[in-house]
Parts: C-alpha cells; structure tokens; sequence
C-alpha cells in the first residue's frame, strides 16, 4: 500500500508543470536584464546626443553669423546656453574656423561637443564602452556641426563720409572682381558692367552691382578698427618731427615688431623687403608717403610686412602709397604676416587720419600685387587696373575704404576666398537674411 503511494506521488510529481515559469525566468532572468539595461543606457546616450546635437548646431550658427574675431566665444557662449560648457562635467566644446565646407572651400565654421558618460546595468552583458571616467568603463559621445557663414567680402565701402553710392563704377566693360563679393554701406551703382562679382550687397539699393545685386543689407560695422591700439604713439617713433623723408635702394632689412620711417619713402630703385623668417615685421611710415617713383617694393619669399601709415592730420601731407613718376610703372608687390597682431593685414591706415588718404589710381599706378588687407577707411579709392596676388602670397585681397570708383580694367583677379584663412585674415562678412547656413 505505502509503495503504491509513492509510486502514485513520484507519477503525479513528474507530470506537475506548476513552478516551470519560475525556473525560466530564473534562467533567463541575467539577459533580460541585460536587455533592458542596453535599452536604457542607449536610449540615454540617444537623447544626450539629441541635446548635444542641437547645442553644437546653434553654437555653429552664432559662429558663422558673428563671423568676427571672437566668433569661438559666442560659440561657447551659446553652447553654454544649453548646459554645455567645456571643460566641466567631462565636456569638451571645440570651436575651429576656417574648417572644411563640404561642398568644397575651407570658410566654414566648426563645433564639435564631446562628453564622457558613465556606463550602468549595460555592463551585465559584458560591454566595457570605449572610454574611461574616474577608473571605470565609460562611453563617449559626440556631435558635429558646421556652418556656412553669410558671404564674405572682398570689397567694403563704409560710407562713413555718407557720400551716397559707396560702390560706383563708370563704364567698366571688362572690370572684374571673379570670386569676389561687395559690400556698400550706403548704395551700389554699376554701370554697363556688374563686374563679375558673386554678391553685390548694399545698405541702400544695389543696382547691377555683382552677379546677384541684394539691397537692405544691414550695415557692416567696421571690422578692423580695432587693430590701431596696436599703432605705436608717435612720441615712441624716435621721428620728433623730423620728416625729412628718405631714399629707399636695394635691400630693406626689417626686423620683428615696429620699424620706423619718417616722412615721405621714396624709392630710388627696386627694393626687396627682408624680414625675420616666421616673425611679424611693421614698417610705420609716419606723416609721410610710400612713393614708389616707378620702381617695384617686393616682400623676398618667406618674407611678410604689415606697412602701417600714421601721423598727424595736416595740408600737404600724404599717407599712402604713391607712385609719382608720369606715366607709373611702380609696383607694389608685398605679402603680409599670416600670424601675429598684425595677421592678415597688408596695409593699414590709421583711422585718426581724415585728409592725405585718398588713392586715385589703385592697381594701376602702381600696380598693385597684394596679399592680404588694405584699409583704408577714410579714403576714396579709384580702381584703374587689375589687383593680383603677391609673389609670394597667397590668393587673398581684401580692402575696405570709405568709397569706391571702378573704371576700365578695375578688378581683383585671382581671389580665392578660401585661402584668405591660410593667410591669417579674418574676412569681412554681410549680414544677408537666410545666408548663414548649416551644412553639416
């Protein structure tokens, strides 16, 4: 009796499936667990990255649209707004201009944020992540963003005389600025010719200036005003008033920082610039003008300059450069520094000077072969020949004056805005609606 008992329990025992359910999910319990902790941890890093991507995508923005020298601090600013803020947390916030467009050109603007985040229950199934925080396994994370800023400018009128076309030319047929874009702070009037630029922007009406006139552009402020603190005082030029001027010849043998040169510089024959190799060299011209006198002025390769003109307001005293044979055939072939406080800047007249500015005859007497900035910002510029590339420069011209006048075979030929930054030069930039464009 008691076998047939247990016979009869061990039968019904066998046969009983109550339990099983426990004993599976016992067994399956570590990668469920598993699953639900990658769930997690991915759907973490998801929108850690979405929040990311939206701060290195406005940042980007701000970058290309303030398009001035501190545009990394209005990026970082911004890339704060949304928690970001490099150097904390294990974020890190990286601003770069010029970066690679990648339609081609190297104008644009680039943030990248990273951060390192710390790894939880994912670390069930195994995954050790591909970074390390505070000893432990972690993952890190990271959004890119680039930017297209508005056009940059190859030409600037300031207007700040209020004459009331900054930009004019008068029959032009051949003019070219290919490659370039222009910008007037008052209006733009070309005429029988619209001079082969991109853009033709103006504060006021644009009429055929550029490939694509656009009017009621904001105003552009003044981009390089800022570089006269770095113009010595005329006590520190050792000139004292004496500007007897100087005959130039031969070799002119700078050395880095400023170089004084007082009154009127005038070439008696070619003259080649020799300056510290990778060390900025300035050559102030004080209360005087640069005349070439039908010679040519030349930058020796691996050589740069930045000629600053200073001096005082006053009848009969020019701070320009010059060329007063009849006739011309100077010509002005120099490169300017690609680093340095002077970066980028060819020739830079001192914004305190109001008369003595003016150039009548840009390009073509002398003849001008530049890399870099002229600024000139209370001159009236007549463009009559064709601005190329120094010898030993790169292919970036850029000038900003008060007004300008195009004739004949009034041009910048060679432009390549996409070496300006190679250059060392920051380009101005239009403030054009719907301009400023991600493309990354």
């Amino acid at each position: 009796m008691v076998l047939f008992s247990v016979a009869n329990l061990v039968r019904r025992l066998r046969g009983d499936e109550r339990g099983a359910v426990s004993v599976v999910m016992g067994v399956m319990m570590i990668p469920l667990v598993g699953a639900l902790g990658i769930g997690f941890e991915v759907s973490n890093w998801y929108l850690k990255a979405r929040d990311m991507q939206n701060a290195a995508d406005s940042a980007a923005l701000a970058a290309a649209t303030n398009g001035g020298s501190n545009y990394d601090v209005e990026a970082m600013a911004v890339a704060a707004q949304y928690g970001f803020v490099n150097g904390t947390n294990n974020i890190s916030v990286a601003v770069s201009k010029p970066a690679a467009c990648p339609g081609g050109g190297n104008n644009c603007y680039n943030v990248t944020i990273s951060a390192v985040v710390p790894l939880y229950v994912s670390q069930v199934v195994g995954y050790r992540g591909d970074a390390t925080l505070n000893g432990g396994p972690a993952k890190q994370l990271s959004s890119l963003a680039v930017a297209k800023p508005s056009p940059q400018l190859c030409l600037l009128a300031l207007a700040g005389s209020g004459v009331s076309q900054g930009i004019r030319t008068n029959g032009a047929p051949t003019g070219n600025m290919n490659g370039c874009n222009l910008m007037s702070n008052t209006a733009a009037q070309c005429n029988g010719h619209n001079l082969g630029a991109g853009y033709g922007f103006a504060h006021g009406t644009s009429n055929n200036c550029g490939v694509t006139p656009v009017s009621n552009v904001p105003a552009v402020t003044d981009p390089y005003a800022y570089l006269a603190s770095n113009i010595p005082p005329l006590s520190s030029s050792g000139c004292a008033g004496n500007y007897v001027g100087n005959q130039l010849s031969g070799s002119l043998n700078l050395t880095g920082g400023n170089n004084f040169a007082c009154g009127d510089q005038t070439l008696a024959a070619d003259v080649i610039i020799n300056t510290p190799p990778g060390i900025p060299a300035v050559l102030v011209v004080e209360n005087g003008q640069l005349d070439l006198h039908g010679h040519t002025l030349t930058t020796s390769n691996g050589s740069a300059v930045t000629i600053v003109f200073s001096g005082t307001n006053g009848p009969n005293i020019l701070h320009a450069p010059t060329d007063t044979t009849n006739g011309g055939g100077g010509n002005l072939n120099i490169a300017a520094p690609t680093s340095g406080p002077w970066s980028g800047v060819a020739i830079y007249q001192d914004p305190s000077l109001t008369t003595g500015v003016d150039v009548s005859a840009a390009g073509n007497s002398p003849t001008w072969n530049i890399s870099g900035l002229v600024y000139m910002p209370h001159a009236s510029v007549t463009f009559k020949g064709a601005v190329d590339k120094a010898t030993y420069g790169k292919s970036c011209f850029v000038m900003v004056a008060d007004n300008f006048q195009i004739s004949g075979t009034g041009g910048i030929l060679q432009t390549d805005i996409g070496q300006c930054g190679q250059a060392g030069l920051t380009m101005p930039n239009a403030t054009a609606s719907g301009r400023v464009a991600l493309v990354q």
